[in-house]
């Protein structure tokens, strides 16, 4: 008989993505509403040592399997691994993340588990005793609404990092922690060979809470300084449009798009970006979204909630000065 919500953690370079607090949180939210208890499955190495902090987001018991087998995210070890671990829990709904492992890990779970599959979802609700699922479509010109067949367990989703509300944790709270006992695939795996990070430990744009964003307005790659500077005053980092990226002014990795990264941050800072819908496609989740740009036609001032219809060069620097002014008062 299927019982219990289940999260699947992402476990990277000794800690916790952030993004799995917040599927822990949501798991929460649904356990209660649901009259379950909340699982959570961790694979890494070093996981186990930390497992039990995910007790402060309300995780009643922790499934680990700690190897240096793990270290690292492949398909082929990752899957069948907790695949196995949700055969013996038979849960009602798991919760993973729409990460970028998290896309390739999510559909590749479902499929082994014979399992009904929401992905990127924004919001997650309990009706009639099983889960509802909010999703964005065509490029989030759209959104539906899905449900998954009476008695057709678990329920699995993926959510959208950044998105779901994130308990504050509570530290003396600590979660049961049971080694699962499986057995670690075997054969001709692939290797990670090597991971290239930004070097300047660049945060990535799916976490980051703050993204100033840069396009073809900015004229060139030596004006993103300013972009730069005003990011780091805010905590945040820079992103950039297709056109920038195309123009060989920013790396690929900043692109935000419907070609580069969905992100969905607390504040998103458009610079000199028209709006095409590829773009908007990729950000239009933030939750605030203030757009700097002289035309005032410009597609983007129909999703930011606040607009600035200046020349950038003229308004950023006056901006930056006055950012600073009040960060240096609080």
């Amino acid at each position: 008989m299927a019982q219990g919500v289940c999260i699947i953690t992402e476990f990277r370079e000794g800690t916790f993505r952030r993004v799995s607090f917040e599927i822990a949180s949501e798991g929460r939210k649904l356990a209660d509403e649901l009259g379950e208890s909340l699982l959570a499955v961790a694979l890494g190495e070093g996981v186990e040592a930390v497992a039990s902090d995910l007790g402060g987001y309300g995780v009643e018991k922790v499934y680990v399997v700690d190897d240096a087998l793990l270290k690292d995210y492949r398909a082929e070890t990752y899957v069948p691994v907790v695949a196995e671990i949700l055969q013996n829990l038979s849960p009602k709904v798991v919760l993973t993340a729409a990460s970028v492992d998290g896309k390739d890990f999510s559909a590749r779970l479902a499929a082994r588990l014979g399992a009904g599959l929401a992905t990127d979802c924004t919001e997650l609700k309990v009706e009639g005793g099983g889960l509802k699922a909010k999703r964005p479509m065509y490029a989030g010109k759209a959104f539906s609404w899905c449900e998954w067949s009476e008695g057709a367990w678990p329920q699995v989703a993926s959510c959208r990092p950044n998105v779901m509300d994130c308990l504050a944790p509570d530290t003396s709270k600590k979660a049961e922690v049971e080694t699962a006992e499986v057995a670690l695939p075997e054969g001709n795996l692939t290797q990670v060979v090597s991971i290239e990070k930004d070097a300047g430990g660049k945060l990535d744009l799916t976490e980051a809470e703050v993204i100033v964003s840069g396009g073809r307005g900015m004229k060139g790659p030596e004006n993103f300084a300013m972009l730069e500077e005003l990011a780091g005053i805010l905590g945040g980092t820079v992103g950039a449009s297709r056109s920038a990226v195309d123009s060989g002014w920013r790396p690929h990795a900043d692109q935000v798009g419907q070609t580069g990264k969905v992100v969905t941050p607390n504040l998103y800072v458009a610079c000199g970006i028209s709006g095409a819908i590829q773009h908007l496609a990729g950000m239009s989740s933030s939750k605030y979204i203030v757009a700097v740009n002289k035309d005032p036609e410009a597609p983007i001032f129909s999703k930011a909630d606040y607009g600035i219809v200046e020349d950038l060069f003229q308004f950023l620097p006056a901006f930056i000065e006055e950012v600073k002014t009040l960060k240096s008062t609080c």
